[in-house]
């Protein structure tokens, strides 16, 4: 199973691991009225967004972390508890709250079997709260170990405080004391928490070693992302083919439809440009520390319009994984032109 306690389990004194800023977080953030919890933001989006699955409804709640703790700062003791710790004990049972009685969100290839008709109907879903990006522009790098989409839609497989104790615990390496406390649970319940859910997390195929996963940075998966664009742009389904494992996989949030294999990948390819003509372009990004592309579609008129948004997983030197995300709310967070005119 890959990293869910990668380089991101970073331990600093005054309690919890992290990014690199928070001894330095912790020295400025005094304990008088005036305390700032602004510093704190980004890393508490990214905790919250592993547990949600939504960057929107991320944003949300730690807006509400912050109120609830601006409130309560007369309360808060140094003594007991470092600001940091205390803060993820507010966005941890803000969380919790958010997702009583709530489904998880998926993709869509963890509601079924593959497709086998890449002519079928694509039907939007919008009864179902699917799982969306997050847009790396917008996340410290220090910050983005562990994101990848795959491992973020297993973890929703978990039940909601089994999924807390597992991203304290194993990503942010807290305490299973200072768990215990932001949970207000024991340390031996703590700590056979994570031992469930990695078994859970096998059962979801949540398998993939990360050290097979190609970062965006890497020159070889960047020129498979580039040979990729280049063969969308020209609508080159053969060209596109050549640059899939064997077992690829294409889904489409929100359309509850997804394929497995270079063949019906390639069929579906085929059919995008049947229906949507050729001359696209495409613009490069990351998302959830993954190469991204945003695909823009030729309007009749001239110029392009924002179409799909598609995050790749690369291994091998190949594209072992699409997801293609076409709900517009998704586009907001990563703040993309909705047209271009090239």
């Amino acid at each position: 199973m890959i990293g869910v306690h990668g380089e991101g389990a970073v331990r600093r004194d005054g309690g919890g691991g992290g990014s690199p800023c928070v001894a330095t977080r912790e020295r400025h953030a005094g304990h008088d009225a005036a305390m700032d919890l602004e510093p704190y933001r980004a890393e508490l989006v990214t905790y919250c967004y592993r547990m949600l699955g939504s960057f929107h409804e991320a944003e949300d709640l730690v807006q509400e972390t912050m109120l609830r703790a601006w409130k309560a700062q007369d309360r808060y003791d140094p003594g007991r508890a470092s600001l940091r710790t205390w803060m993820y004990r507010i966005a941890t049972n803000v969380c919790l709250t958010a997702l009583e009685g709530r489904a998880r969100r998926p993709l869509p290839s963890g509601l079924g079997a593959p497709g086998d008709d890449p002519g079928v109907p694509l039907t939007p879903a919008f009864d179902i709260p699917w799982l969306q990006p997050s847009p790396d522009a917008r996340v410290e790098a220090g910050i983005r170990a562990d994101m990848r989409l795959a491992l973020i839609a297993a973890t929703q497989t978990l039940p909601p405080r089994q999924r807390a104790v597992l991203l304290l615990r194993e990503v942010l390496a807290f305490s299973a004391a200072e768990v215990a406390v932001q949970l207000g649970t024991t340390v031996p319940a703590v700590n056979s928490a994570p031992q469930r859910a990695r078994a859970t997390l096998a059962e979801a195929g949540e398998t993939t070693d990360a050290a097979e996963v190609g970062e965006p940075d890497d020159p070889k998966v960047r020129e498979v992302i580039e040979l990729y664009k280049r063969a969308f742009e020209a609508a080159d389904v053969p060209a596109i083919v050549g640059l899939l494992t064997d077992d690829a996989v294409l889904e489409m949030p929100p359309v509850a439809l997804w394929f497995r294999g270079r063949h019906d990948y390639g069929l579906f390819m085929r059919r995008v440009f049947e229906m949507r003509g050729t001359g696209w372009s495409l613009r490069r990004l990351t998302a959830n520390g993954q190469p991204a592309l945003a695909a823009y579609a030729p309007e009749p008129g001239g110029g392009h319009r924002l179409h799909t948004l598609q995050v790749f997983t690369v291994t091998g030197g190949r594209v072992a994984h699409n997801v293609v995300f076409a709900d517009p709310g998704v586009f907001q967070a990563f703040d993309l032109p909705r047209e271009i005119f090239s």
